[in-house]
This record gives structure tokens, sequence and C-alpha cells, in this order.
């Protein structure tokens, strides 16, 4: 078969901002759409197959879709369909009105995945222009192309491509695309069908009658929903992303749906994010629960029992959708890389990594969902033990941190808090709900943890702990340690800690994960904020009673999601565009845990120390913000001062 592979770049499109792409999704599967009407990334059947639409990475011949107004001067707007993921792009031109709605509904039981778009005409007449680019895998393999039974068939290896178009479409230099016109009150559907090549294609189904099926699902789905605070809008959207980036047959949530979009535009740090992570499984229970998710909730658990139940010794950085431990990492040459940033990444070499926060995440998570009452928790309490019998030795040796350095494993101190979240976690859960164990043994180990962490982690200087044992550096991740009820947040020493990541992590008013520039992460180059360290600040502002502040930056961090409520997993303040994999399941997770958190200190207690429930006194906690309300009431609040990171 013919290949693009080797030819040179002619058209770039990675001088797109990320935020100007929208999701669509099928809980299967998504599609990254931008906000010219160009579809530019699209992985079928699975969020981890190869992309079948890759010039996101690329130029146009790596595989595209594109459906626009002819006229270069016509004016877009877009949303989603309220309570849905479904995309409607409205175009204005002189002679008239269009819509274009995007979608991709549920598979079928056949294994068809489909992509749907509807032209709609509203007001006069607008001529419109359509492409299909299909490069399987990632842009690399040209299909074979050919035309039967009224559709164009797009085939190569195991991968089938059914194109149903309104309008006849013309085939050239292995392309198919139309010129064409809609007028008001006339409607024009198009379809890609994925099905596998071995098999027969499927019985097309009718493009209207799936819209109505898919907007009716989202929006049932939708009405389910248990949060009924201040900012409903943009925690109902975070909360649909989670749901879109959900990969249904299993109950995983995959951490985006992109592949190696840049932490900073030319660099190095770019990396696939199409597998569940660990360190997000307490975080996103949370989430789920907080919202009235728990038929998500309990599926997300049953997913990770599934995928570290096979070996609890040695739990993994993260895996695949159905659990699968091999994410081999490759470099893709064909591929420019978005604006340039290579290497171009697939799989991700971290799963190998040695990463002890996630035992905390993982027995965090249980416990959350047996203090919520989701069935069944019993079955879970042996893999729990076998977790914390493992970590009783392993929690000595040094990993390679929440943030997946490639440097030199270190003891890091956030990594030492999460084992200690795993024992006084699984001290909890025995102790609350009559479970055997070693309770003493426990208790013992995660007092050892504290007392080390206090005596080799804390910098007395400062009045700060530290990144690692012996780092002169902070990191955003030690924001959790009175979150979590690891120290409370009165402390002296947390005090001291939090005050040093104002200053010297906070640029522009964001907060980054630490300083790049120091080497620890074996990599060159710099990033953006990371927007869920910034939501974890607006969480301690909370819990030292400071709302006005809270309140502040959680309003300066709405203010940065794109047009539809969309958030990357980082944040250039400088350059004012978003970074990194799109849409990112860590940000919007940590904008629906601080919104909960805003919402019950709004009501005047915040319970401290632990996001999964268990609280310090509420008096103590009312008496923390009518204290912290009045002083700032009586001082203006003081914006950051503004600072470039060094990088």
């Amino acid at each position: 078969m013919p290949k693009t592979s080797k030819q040179p770049s002619v058209k770039l499109h990675g001088n797109r901002p990320i935020g100007d792409y929208a999701l669509i999704g099928s809980t299967h599967s998504a599609a990254l759409v931008h906000r010219g009407g160009d579809i530019e990334w699209l992985c079928l059947p699975r969020f981890d197959s190869a992309a079948m639409f890759a010039s996101l990475l690329g130029d146009e011949r790596n595989g595209h879709w594109s459906m626009r107004a002819t006229d270069r001067k016509a004016r877009i707007a877009r949303r989603y369909l309220p309570g849905t993921v479904v995309l409607e792009t409205t175009i204005h031109v002189a002679g008239g009105t269009a819509v274009v709605t995007d979608f991709m509904p549920r598979p079928v039981l056949d294994g068809t995945h489909e992509v749907v778009r509807i032209v709609r005409g509203v007001r006069g007449t607008v001529a419109m222009h359509t492409e299909f680019r299909i490069r399987f895998n990632y842009g690399e393999w040209c299909p074979w192309m050919d035309r039967r039974d009224g559709a164009v068939f797009a085939t190569a290896g195991p991968d089938s491509v059914r194109i149903s178009s309104g309008v006849p479409l013309t085939n050239e230099n292995f392309a198919s695309f139309a010129d064409f016109t809609v007028s008001a009150g006339q409607s024009i559907a198009f379809s890609l069908d994925w099905f596998p090549s071995h098999l027969k294609p499927p019985v097309t189904r009718d493009a209207n009658a799936l819209l109505a099926r898919t907007v009716a699902e989202w929006s049932a789905w939708t009405e389910r929903c248990g949060y009924h605070g201040e900012f409903r809008e943009p925690v109902m959207r975070s909360l649909l992303t989670l749901k879109a980036l959900t990969y249904e047959p299993t109950g995983g949530i995959v951490a985006a749906p992109s592949a190696s979009l840049p932490e900073l535009p030319g660099g190095e740090r770019n990396w696939d994010y199409r597998f569940c992570w660990l360190r997000d499984a307490a975080l996103t229970l949370y989430a789920l629960i907080g919202s009235g998710y728990v038929e998500e909730a309990s599926a997300w658990r049953w997913w990770l029992m599934r995928a570290v139940g096979g070996s609890p010794e040695e739990l993994q950085v993260m895996y695949g959708l159905h659990g699968e431990r091999s994410l081999t990492e490759l470099e893709l040459g064909w591929l420019p890389g978005y604006e340039g940033s290579r290497p171009v990444r697939i799989g991700n070499g971290a799963h190998g990594q040695r990463q002890l926060d996630v035992y905390g995440s993982v027995i965090a998570a249980f416990h959350a969902a047996r203090k919520a009452g989701l069935a069944d928790m019993d079955k879970l309490w042996p893999l729990e033990r076998a977790i914390a019998k493992q970590l009783m030795d392993l929690w000595r040796e040094p990993d390679c941190g929440l943030w997946e350095v490639r440097g030199e494993p270190r003891h890091f101190v956030h990594s030492k808090v999460m084992c200690w979240l795993a024992f006084d976690r699984v001290i909890a859960s025995a102790t609350e709900f009559g479970l055997e164990g070693p309770v003493d043994r426990w208790r013992e180990v995660r007092d050892e943890i504290h007392a080390e962490v206090c005596a080799r982690g804390y910098d007395a200087a400062s009045n700060s702990f530290m990144q690692y044992y012996g780092a002169d550096t902070v990191d955003a991740a030690l924001l959790w340690m009175p979150l979590i009820g690891f120290l409370p947040i009165n402390d002296p020493r947390v005090q001291g800690t939090i005050a040093r990541i104002e200053k010297e992590l906070i640029f522009n008013g964001l907060v980054y994960r630490y300083r790049t520039e120091k080497g620890v992460d074996g990599l060159g180059g710099g990033e953006g904020a990371f927007l869920a360290c910034s939501f974890w600040l607006a969480n301690v502002y909370v819990a030292m009673g400071r709302l006005r502040k809270a309140r502040a930056l959680f309003k300066r961090l709405l203010a940065l999601a794109n047009d539809l409520g969309l958030y990357a997993e980082e944040y250039d303040p400088v350059a004012r565009r978003q970074l990194g994999n799109f849409p990112q399941a860590f940000s919007h997770i940590g904008l629906i845990n601080s919104a909960h958190a805003l919402v019950s200190a709004a009501g005047g207690v915040w319970e401290l120390a632990d996001m999964d429930g268990k609280a310090s006194s509420k008096k103590a906690a009312k008496k923390a913000v009518k204290k912290s309300e009045k002083s700032e009431k009586s001082a203006p609040l003081k914006r950051p001062r503004a600072r470039t990171p060094r990088r």
C-alpha cells in the first residue's frame, strides 16, 4: 500500500491552539473537532486504537475530515447541546446560516463504531465543502479505496471504514471530497462507520434517529446528577467529560483521549495519556460519589480491583483499558508533532516505573467506596490486605514519584505521605467496619512513616517540607498533606510549606508542579502550570478558612476553560493558552472536587482533614472560617505578583 510517512510536511495544523478543539465521544472512543470544522484526531474502535485521523500531530495528509463553509469569512459559533457531548457548530455567511451537528453514537453489538455529521440549513443558502482523508496507523498507511453500494470504503489491515454521504463524493489522490449547498429546511447527513475488515459491512443506521437517541441518552445521564450547588454548569460539563472519557465495557477512565500534545510547544514532554492512572483513583471516586454517580463510581472501583488484582505486590502507575500491563512506548518518526514537538510518542514507558503514591490512592479509593456504601466491598478486603502487606517494606524504597520523573529515583515526600495514607485508610476500614487484619502492626508502620517524613522530609531552616529527602525545592503535591490528614492545616510546618509553594511555584497566579530547571525529572525544557495543582491550592485555602481567596482562585481557573468548558492538562499564563493532552480528566476532577469544597464551606462548615469523610471538629472548622472571613474583610485581596517561570 502507498505510504505518506516519508513525504515532507506541507501544512502543519499545529499552529491551532489546543483550546480550539472540542470533544465528542461514545464512551468507547473519542474524536477532537477543531472549531473550523476539521476532525483532526480519531481513534477507533477504542481510545487507545491507532488513529485514522492524526493531522493534530502532523499535517492534513496524516488524516482528517473537514466540514466547512467555502466562504473563508464565515463566522463560527459553537456549543454543546445542553447536558450532552453532542457538538453543534453554527456557520453564518452573507447568504445564510447552517448548523453542523457532530456526535458519536454508542456502538452497536456487532462492533460497529460511528461518527455522524449532520448539516442543516437554517436560513438562506450556504455553500459547503467536505473532505475525507483517512490514514490508518497514526497517519502512516494510505488505505485501499473503493466505491460500492452507494458508499466509499477504505481498508488497511484489520480496519475498514465506510463513508456514507448525502451528497455525491469524488475520489481523487486517495481522498474523498464534495462541494455542495444546503438551504433552509434541508438536512444532509454524513457518517463514518468503522468495522473489522474481515466482516461484512454493517447495516447503515438513520442519522437523525441516532441523533435523537444520543441526545436522549446523554440528557437522561445528566438528570441523574446529584450536584445542585453553585457552579453547576462547569461541574456538569466536567462530569460529562469524565463520562465521555470512560471506557464503558470495563469502567476504566482514560486520563485524556489524545497523545503527544506537548507540555511546552517544541519540547520533548509529549506523552500518551489514553490509559487509566491509579493516581486518579481516589479523587475520581470522590468526584463521582459526591456528585451522585454511584454506578460509575462502582464500575471504576471494579476496574481498579481487576487491574491490580493480578499482581498487588507491585502496582503499576497505569494500566490499559482492560487492565493491560504492557503499554510499550514507541516513537512515531513520520509525524512532525504538534508545533514541531518531538518525539511523538504512543504507549507510555512510565508503566514500568515504581510509583509508591499509587498504593495510597488505591487503598483510599476502596475506603471511600466502602464508606459510600458500595456493594460487595468485602470481596476487596483480601486484596487490600495483600497490598498493605507488600507496602510494609516497600515504602522504604525510592521511587519516581507522582509526576513519573525520568531521572534518578528518589525518596519523594509525597510518595511517603501516600504510603502513610494507605495504612491510615486500611486501619480505618478495619476498625470502622469490623474487618480482620494486623491493625496493630499497620499502626506501627503508619507511625514509623509519619515520623520519618517529619524528620527527613522537613527542612527547619525554611520551615517547609521538601520535594524529596535532602532537596532544596518544594513540590505542589505537598498540598495534599493537610487535605488527607497527614498533619492539621494549622500546623506551623504545613503553613510554612504552603507559604513556600506560594512563593516558589506560583507564577502569574497559577501553580506549577515543581521547578523543572532543577533537573529532577531528567528532561529538558519547561512546562506550563499544572491546572489540577491550582485546584488543590483552592482546596487548601478552603481548609484554611480563606474563602475569599479560594473563590478568587477558583473563578480564575473557571475563566481558563475554552469556550466549551474544557481543560487541557496545563496552561501557559504568559501565552494564555492551554497545553498538554486534551481534555484532561485530572483537571476536570480537580474542578469538581474544588466546587464541592467551596459549596460545603459556603454552608458554614467544611470538614477538614480528609477528602473521603474523616473529619476534624466541625466547631473548629466553623471558627477558622469565621476568623478568616473577618480578617479578609479588613484587607483587600492581593493578586499574586506576575512572574515568568524559569525554564
